[in-house]
């Protein structure tokens, strides 16, 4: 595409979240793809002044690389809204109900999608006892990056210990062994799986970010009715919830219980964009480099004016 579809870009990186420094790498290397197609790029930090800072910076159109609350809830979205500038990525419906990990459990179920039993729980109660009985997994409703998780095993004589700050509503949700699966659509497009392999044994924030914390298979070697439900399964995560431009869908398999032992997990509106990420690592399979991807995005965001 041509630059001239949008002269001006705002990069929003950084943000208030738990994840922000992983949304200062994503924006930082989202900027310097843009500046190499021809953009025009201003990157922003987004603090409590974006709206402000937004207003003098004065775009044709945003890249949305924020991660996590308040830049990946609808919150920034909104704002975005009513200033009229298109942004990349979903809107803020979309944005909202997917960082919402029960009602995005609710969508999956009234799609036919398969999920992990689960419930909502209090922190007092997470605290006092087992909401279910063990293994499961307890996490925050409204996070990403694998922030806040909690394993209560199935040997478990107490219940999960949590942080201190700890939200006050979690998630419980019943373990699913196996394997780590992800799944990046891109538009109508589910572009491949990936099985991402811990050198922990699970994905946390550390395995996500940290250097030889996981290392990645793309294409997964899956059998073929795995491989094409995994990607059926996400394309239809991604309609149903209504994301548009890129979005990421994380998947569990129990390679013991064959099609049945597949289960979703979330989908993440705003996957990490640094040029070795998940998402990114798929569109190169798929032959689109880095900065088309970047390009596109913004041309996404052109179109859903």
């Amino acid at each position: 595409m041509s630059s001239r579809t949008f002269p001006r870009v705002v990069v929003l990186k950084g943000g208030l979240s738990a994840e922000r420094e992983v949304s200062l790498v994503s924006g930082r290397e989202c900027a310097s793809a843009l500046r190499r197609t021809g953009y025009e790029v201003i990157e922003i930090d987004a603090g409590r002044d974006v709206a402000r800072a937004l207003s003098d910076a004065a775009p044709d159109a945003v890249f949305n690389a924020l991660h996590g609350r308040w830049g990946e809830d609808g919150c920034v979205q909104g704002i975005l809204e009513w200033m009229a500038i298109p942004y990349t990525h979903s809107g803020l419906p979309a944005s909202a109900l997917a960082m919402d990990k029960a009602r995005t459990k609710q969508v999956y179920a009234a799609a036919g999608l398969p999920v992990a039993e689960s419930l909502l729980a209090p922190r007092a109660e997470v605290l006092a006892g087992h909401p279910m009985a063990p293994p499961y997994v307890v996490k925050p409703n409204n996070e990403g990056s694998s922030v806040g998780i909690y394993f209560v095993h199935e040997q478990a004589n107490g219940p999960a210990r949590l942080a201190d700050d700890a939200p006050e509503m979690l998630m419980v949700e019943r373990f699913v062994p196996g394997r780590e699966l992800t799944v990046a659509v891109m538009g109508e497009r589910a572009l491949s799986v990936t099985d991402i392999i811990a050198a922990s044994g699970w994905y946390d924030y550390h395995a996500k970010y940290a250097d030889g914390g996981s290392r990645h298979v793309v294409p997964a070697d899956l059998p073929g009715e795995v491989f094409e439900a995994c990607m059926a399964h996400a394309l239809t995560a991604h309609r149903a919830l209504g994301c548009r431009g890129l979005s990421r869908t994380d998947l569990r398999w129990d390679e013991a219980r064959g099609l049945d032992g597949l289960v979703l997990l979330e989908t993440n509106t705003q996957p990490g964009m640094t040029s070795t990420s998940l998402a990114p690592e798929q569109a190169a399979h798929c032959g689109i480099s880095f900065e088309e991807l970047c390009c596109w995005l913004m041309e996404d965001a052109s179109c859903a004016r």
